[in-house]
């Protein structure tokens, strides 16, 4: 590698690295004509202290934009050094690393310079050159310009494995406010057209034998959570919105890092992004998307903002005493999925269970069951009666003075949850 490229490399894959949604999970690409990687059903990746994914090459293709975005390092009026690969300096540190076992896939993203249909082309050569010219096979994330030409993005979706656009700010004040440029509409028409192709092409499935594959893993969007002080309810609205209309894989929150001091508008956290707000925001995600709440369940105009101290999961049982003590030997599924402390598999790990005759303390534990946790909001066949009469604020304190790691320490925002 020469000097050259090396700088470059340590300019763009820094600049990079403010973008969380790197998730490859889900791509069933195959390997074919011998050629290099396979994504079979996702990548394993390490990651950093504070959740961020390192195991792929995570690079802008330029950190030259033609946009002032107050909250990005990247922006135009930012005195920063710049640096732009080549689309074959791209494809070969990517084969290169690959060969070397240094990576297994390419998140590819760039600041727009020129225009957003430029910038683009660009980043469109690279996955073509990558699939058609070097018989790639191994991930590909790309970040969709907002703006650029749809026959440009649909193009790109038929080699790129997932595909996100950044819809920066959780409210239209906000983006207004610190990057003017840009607009939430710009973002859900591009949205838009990979969902709309990929519905066209799973019809066209139904009655054509062989159909190409389009974003297989599906595509994503990111927002930057804590620069305009918007609340959390506005941050799981705007997620629940754009879950149910443009049938998002993932929305991942990015606690935002300080890192234009000139802005005064923008507030001054310290130097660490808001980790514990992030962990909170992604346990409401998980709750939406696989324990059956709705948004409104988990924050709402009276409660606006998640309790830090507990999860939302528990937070929700004790605002909602009424709802419990759930029997578990006669309540459904869907209820036993919201007792704090059973998570998915050990719900159904219950169900099944009690098929045999009736649950018990020590079965439960057995199956995984959080029960310092569960304990509180359950009943079974030997449940104590002491259990059944704590007021709320008094299972919120005994949880809290349990001293788990769970309500006390800040964890890594994107591992699983099992609450």
């Amino acid at each position: 590698m020469s000097d050259r490229i090396r700088e470059k490399l340590q300019i763009l894959a820094d600049a990079a690295k403010y973008d969380v949604s790197c998730s490859s999970s889900g791509s069933n690409r195959k390997n074919k004509d011998k050629g290099l990687g396979n994504t079979g059903s996702g990548i394993c990746h390490s990651y950093t202290e504070d959740g961020r994914c390192v195991s792929l090459l995570k690079i802008l293709f330029s950190n030259v934009c033609i946009f002032d975005c107050a909250y990005c390092v990247s922006r135009r009026s930012n005195d920063i050094q710049r640096a732009a690969f080549t689309v074959q300096e791209v494809v070969d540190l990517t084969i290169n690393f690959y060969r070397r076992n240094y990576i297994e896939g390419l998140f590819l993203s760039s600041g727009i310079f020129k225009s957003a249909d430029h910038t683009m082309e660009r980043m469109l050569q690279v996955v073509k050159k990558l699939r058609l010219e070097e018989n790639f096979n191994g991930y590909i994330h790309l970040k969709t310009i907002p703006g650029a030409a749809p026959e440009l993005i649909t193009e790109a979706g038929l080699y790129a494995d997932r595909m996100s656009i950044n819809l920066e700010m959780p409210t239209e004040a906000g983006l207004k406010r610190f990057a003017p440029e840009k607009t939430h509409a710009e973002v859900q028409k591009d949205l838009g057209i990979v969902r709309d192709r990929l519905i066209q092409l799973k019809d066209e499935r139904q009655l054509i034998r062989s159909v190409p594959k389009f974003v297989p893993a599906g595509q994503t969007t990111q927002m930057v959570v804590g620069a305009a002080n918007e609340t959390d309810y506005d941050v799981m609205m705007m997620a629940d919105h754009h879950y149910k209309e443009f049938k998002l894989k993932r929305v991942y929150y990015s606690g935002y890092i300080p890192i234009n001091e000139q802005e005064k508008a923008l507030p001054a956290i310290g130097s660490a992004p808001p980790l514990l707000r992030e962990n909170r925001l992604y346990q409401s995600d998980w709750l939406m998307r696989f324990y059956g709440f709705s948004a409104d369940e988990i924050v709402n105009p009276q409660h606006p903002n998640l309790d830090l101290d507990i999860d939302p999961k528990l937070s929700w049982a004790l605002r909602h005493p009424e709802q419990f003590p759930v029997d578990l030997n006669q309540a459904d599924y869907k209820m036993i999925l919201r007792v704090p402390g059973i998570g998915v598999k050990s719900a159904k790990k219950i169900v099944q269970a009690r098929r045999f005759g009736a649950l018990r303390i020590d079965q439960l534990k057995r199956m995984g069951v959080a029960y310092s946790r569960a304990q509180h909001f359950i009943r079974c066949v030997d449940t104590p009666q002491f259990q059944r009469d704590l007021q709320p604020h008094q299972v919120r304190q005994q949880i809290l003075q349990s001293g788990q790691s769970k309500y006390t320490k800040q964890i890594s925002p994107q591992l699983g949850f099992g609450f």
